[in-house]
């Protein structure tokens, strides 16, 4: 575990904005608990990246431990050319590189993390679930239910369907109760 004077920066080099950072945008898929290696990596190669890391606190034998982690778990944003491109991967911290298509989209989404983030916003990760996905209840009274999570006034439902005629019914639903289902099962 790093000190706290040994965790990377969020964002490097210091920039008042990602939008500073030229280049194209990636996100990498790092090997298992590399994101601040890789972190430290790309300062040592001079390339752009936005790692966003929260706090976490928990106790331990009547002590307290703080450990800085990241919000996205085994994934790191970084902004450059080619060589750059070629030179994260030469990391062997690099599971997978993920090419992304919507440049502005994801500067604007990776804005509002660092917004918060700056603010001291006590951000922590949360599932991601949309509209329209299949899920199953994974805990409480409905446990085994699958159906189709909807969002309406700001209530998330899941919808119970009887294709045969044409019918649904939908219940409220806590979204810590469900996740996603994987299409191929």
């Amino acid at each position: 575990m790093l000190k706290v004077n040994e965790n990377p920066p969020l964002i490097w080099p210091d920039v008042e904005s990602l939008r500073e950072f030229t280049g194209e945008w990636w996100v990498v898929h790092t090997k298992s608990r590399n994101e601040k290696a890789l972190a430290h990596d790309l300062i040592r190669r001079r390339i752009s990246y936005f790692l966003p890391m929260s706090w976490k606190v928990r106790r331990k034998s009547r002590r307290t431990i703080r450990s800085l982690l990241p919000l996205f778990s085994g994934y790191l944003f970084f902004c450059g050319g080619e060589n750059d491109r070629t030179e994260v991967l030469r990391t062997d911290r690099v599971a997978n590189l993920i090419k992304v298509k919507d440049q502005e989209q994801l500067i604007d989404e990776l804005l509002q993390i660092q917004q918060a983030l700056e603010a001291g916003a006590p951000l922590v990760p949360d599932k991601y679930v949309k509209a329209g996905q299949k899920c199953k209840v994974i805990a409480g009274p409905l446990l085994g239910l699958e159906g189709i999570v909807t969002t309406t006034k700001g209530m998330t439902r899941l919808v119970l369907q009887v294709d045969m005629l044409g019918q649904a019914a939908s219940v409220e639903i806590d979204i810590d109760t469900i996740e996603v289902v994987d299409e191929a099962e």
